[in-house]
């Protein structure tokens, strides 16, 4: 099964689970119905914007539709505008999730992101070249060795100057956040 394939089954159980028809997330999300739909059966390539818009209407985290990294072992990554992410690790505790993802920003690119379920922020170490990160109003500048730290519960964006940046992201969801709240942040 391939990665669209098993993206798609994952919407879609995640969709059904909620009780939701394509439309009402499509709604929720922003993304088109026929997008959801042909997503959901493996037929369209996800974009990384498409996938939080979803996965925040959902009220889930985005790994909650990416494969299950094995130990040591990178699972397979998802492209946006400027930004790709590969999952490498997901850890819980009592209060939150936290994806850990292994990014490249794109040189010289900028993606914008929309605001994730309430509470949700993030954190960008940066390993190669000089990121600037965070909120619009509020941006950070982050080279090799350093980090930068924002709430993902507002828009947010990402960009890459003078040149790539390769980086690890962390982004921590809170538990708890339901599929209402997710809803009335605007995917």
């Amino acid at each position: 099964m391939g990665l669209n394939d098993e993206v798609g089954r994952r919407v879609k159980r995640l969709r059904q689970d909620g009780g939701l028809s394509l439309s009402e997330l499509s709604r929720r999300s922003g993304v088109g119905k026929g997008t959801l739909s042909e997503l959901e059966t493996g037929r369209r390539n996800p974009t990384l914007e498409t996938l939080y818009a979803l996965t925040t209407a959902l009220g889930r985290p985005l790994s909650a539709v990416l494969d299950d990294p094995a130990p040591g072992v990178a699972a397979g990554g998802v492209s946006g505008s400027a930004v790709t992410a590969v999952l490498l690790e997901r850890c819980e505790d009592e209060g939150a999730a936290t994806d850990v993802f292994r990014v490249t920003i794109a040189g010289g690119a900028t993606q914008e992101s929309a605001a994730h379920v309430p509470h949700t922020t993030e954190s960008l170490m940066v390993l190669s070249g000089t990121a600037v990160v965070g909120l619009p109003d509020a941006p950070q500048t982050a080279g090799p060795g350093g980090h930068a730290h924002w709430p993902a519960d507002a828009p947010h964006f990402y960009s890459a100057p003078d040149g790539e940046v390769q980086g690890v992201l962390f982004v921590r969801y809170p538990k708890g956040a339901s599929s209402k709240d997710a809803s009335s942040e605007g995917a």
